[in-house]
């Protein structure tokens, strides 16, 4: 019995294209696995930073309620102008700072005295100094009857596309746009000063040496006297006055605001960093937060 012929599987070329197209369709389903892999992998670093964040704003508002609330046992006339506390929450360790606002000089309370010689003691010259501190002061004010219209000349004169507030500072960062203030010289000028201190002085008590000189009448002997003093002079108001000299009046300003450091290390070696500013007392809110910054550290740190 003759057997029927075998059927031909095709010709040569005919199987070679489906071998490419296997081949191409294995090579994009490999590309297809790497990308998901890689998806995967950077949302779950996404959801753990975000799972830190998270946390972090948790123990930072901790870590506020608790500064509030032993500013506010303490008392009006009493509180701290200063203070440190560490605890550990959640496995977390929590270091807390706070100092009274009143350790910057207000950009809207600040005579100026004051404001010219902070900008003297930052670099600017004594001519600069007076003038940045008119231009400070002519921000923050409605201009009167006679002067109506002269700031916004300037401005235009000097090719600003804006005029002065004519209105308090709303943010330290503001400070950039007033006429006659270098870029540097601002930037230098961020760490002493504040909008929400509302003192017309400071606390020499617990300013920085560049805010202590800054005061009308202090020279650098005196400056230098006054640090090496200041620790064994707290408490003592009149010594504090005496040491300060003609100094003393601008020197002894008070604040209900607080500013807030917070540092935050998480079991991993990750750290966050927190700056709140609240003010203390007054409503029916035992404080108010006037102020908040927070930034992540992602990099894991031995």
């Amino acid at each position: 019995m003759i057997e029927p012929a075998k059927r031909s599987a095709g010709p040569p070329a005919e199987q070679g294209f489906v071998l490419v197209a296997a081949l191409w369709l294995l090579a994009a389903l490999a590309s297809l696995a790497v990308i998901f892999s890689i998806y995967l992998s950077s949302s779950a670093r996404a959801i753990s930073v975000n799972d830190m964040a998270l946390r972090a704003e948790a123990l930072a508002s901790a870590c506020v309620e608790l500064t509030a609330y032993q500013l506010h046992l303490a008392g009006a006339d009493s509180r701290p102008p200063q203070g440190s506390f560490q605890t550990r929450l959640n496995g977390a360790e929590l270091r807390v700072s706070f100092a009274s606002e009143a350790a910057r000089i207000d950009l809207n309370a600040a005579p100026k005295e004051l404001l010219a010689g902070l900008l003297s003691v930052l670099g600017a010259s004594e001519d600069d100094a007076e003038q940045g501190a008119g231009r400070i002061i002519a921000w923050r004010s409605r201009a009167d009857a006679e002067a109506v219209g002269h700031e916004d000349a300037l401005y235009r004169a000097a090719g600003r596309p804006y005029s002065p507030r004519q209105a308090p500072f709303a943010h330290v960062n503001e400070l950039a746009l007033v006429l006659g203030l270098s870029p540097p010289l601002v930037e230098r000028a961020l760490p002493f000063v504040t909008v929400f201190s509302g003192a017309k002085g400071i606390d020499a008590m617990i300013a920085a040496p560049e805010v202590i000189a800054a005061l009308p009448g202090v020279t650098p002997l005196l400056l230098k006297q006054f640090l090496g003093d200041r620790a064994r002079l707290a408490g003592d108001a009149n010594a504090v006055a005496a040491a300060l000299g003609p100094a003393k009046a601008s020197a002894t300003g008070k604040s209900s605001a607080y500013r807030i450091r917070i540092i935050i290390r998480f079991p991993d070696g990750r750290q966050a960093v927190s700056e709140v500013v609240i003010g203390v007392g007054g409503g029916d809110d035992p404080y108010k937060v006037l102020s908040w910054q927070d930034g992540v550290d992602r990099e894991r740190r031995g």
